[in-house]
C-alpha cells in the first residue's frame, strides 16, 4: 500500500488491528514497487475521477460503476492480447475446463462422478 497520509491515521492502525489486517507499506517515493496498482490508480483518476463531477454518493457509484463495466468487459487490454479481463478470464475457465474434462477422461472418470 502507498504510504500516505490517509493510512498513517490511528483510525486506520485500529481498524486493521481489529481485523486483524497486516499493513504493508511501500517505502516512500517508491511507487514502482507495486506498479500494478499505481498504474490502475493513475487510469482511474485520469479517466474518471478528474472528468467527473459528482453530486452525491449514489452519483459516485453510478459513474463509477459505467467505469468500471468499461474497464473489466468492454475495453481491451495489451497485457491480455487485446481482450477485456472479462473475456480474458472466460477464455481461460474455458481452457481449464477443456483440460479437466480431457484429463477426467484420460483416466476414466466420468463427469459429476
Amino acid at each position: 500500500m502507498y504510504y500516505g497520509s490517509e493510512f498513517v491515521s490511528k483510525a486506520m492502525e485500529a481498524w486493521a488491528y481489529q481485523y486483524r489486517v497486516d499493513l504493508d507499506f511501500i517505502r516512500p517515493g517508491r511507487p514502482v514497487e507495486n506498479g500494478y496498482i499505481e498504474s490502475f490508480n493513475g487510469r482511474l483518476r485520469d479517466e474518471c475521477l478528474n472528468v467527473q463531477v459528482f453530486f452525491a454518493l449514489i452519483d459516485v457509484h453510478e459513474k463509477l460503476e459505467r467505469w468500471r463495466h468499461d474497464y473489466n468487459r468492454v475495453r481491451p487490454h495489451s497485457a491480455l492480447n487485446d481482450r477485456a479481463p472479462y473475456d480474458f478470464d472466460r477464455a481461460v475457465d474455458s481452457k481449464e475446463h477443456s483440460r479437466r474434462v480431457h484429463r477426467w477422461a484420460a483416466n476414466g472418470v466420468r463427469r459429476g462422478a
